[in-house]
């Protein structure tokens, strides 16, 4: 039904939302990849690459707007972005999968009062195909140089313990 919204050509497949799929959680098994360097849209509408944070914790959202536990856990992105916003330790991107114009997008988060970080835009899949992501949501945390550390597949609320804890996981532990 929820992918029944979506406008998609028939050789583009969507990927199913997480709660069609009993796989939710951490994924470490592609730990130490490195980033993609496919493109896509800034909310400016500029190209724009994951290379861009090299030197740069990156958390990177992979979301589409007929997503149901896409857009629950949006809000909870976004707080993480605000909280994160001055201390500039980790940056946090939200990539549209949506084949739909970015203004659509901009629109769709508009009405929620989603901030731009949740505006960048991959109308052509390359990043999720890139990542072989085939659930959304998935969430992807890079390091400062550019690998994997983990992703998590499915909807988390990103100010809990259990964000805070793997998000942790960025930070070199002192004196251990």
């Amino acid at each position: 039904m929820i992918a029944g919204c979506d406008r998609q050509k028939a050789d583009a497949p969507q990927a199913p939302a997480a709660d069609t799929q009993e796989a939710k959680g951490v994924d470490r098994s592609h730990k130490g990849e490195a980033a993609p360097t496919v493109k896509f849209k800034n909310p400016d509408g500029g190209d724009f690459d994951l290379a861009r944070f090299k030197g740069t914790p990156v958390l990177v959202n992979l979301w589409a707007s007929w997503c149901a536990p896409c857009i629950k856990e949006l809000p909870t992105l976004q707080q993480l972005e605000q909280a994160n916003a001055d201390a500039g330790k980790l940056g946090i991107i939200a990539v549209s999968q949506d084949m739909a114009p970015q203004g659509s997008v901009e629109a769709f988060l508009g009405e929620r009062d989603i901030g731009r970080f949740a505006a960048y835009h991959d109308a052509d899949m390359k990043l999720s195909s890139a990542l072989g992501v085939q659930i959304m949501p998935t969430t992807i945390l890079y390091d400062a140089d550019g690998k994997e550390v983990w992703r998590y597949i499915g909807d988390l609320d990103w100010t809990s313990a259990e964000a805070a804890k793997l998000l942790a996981e960025t930070v070199p532990s002192k004196g251990a």
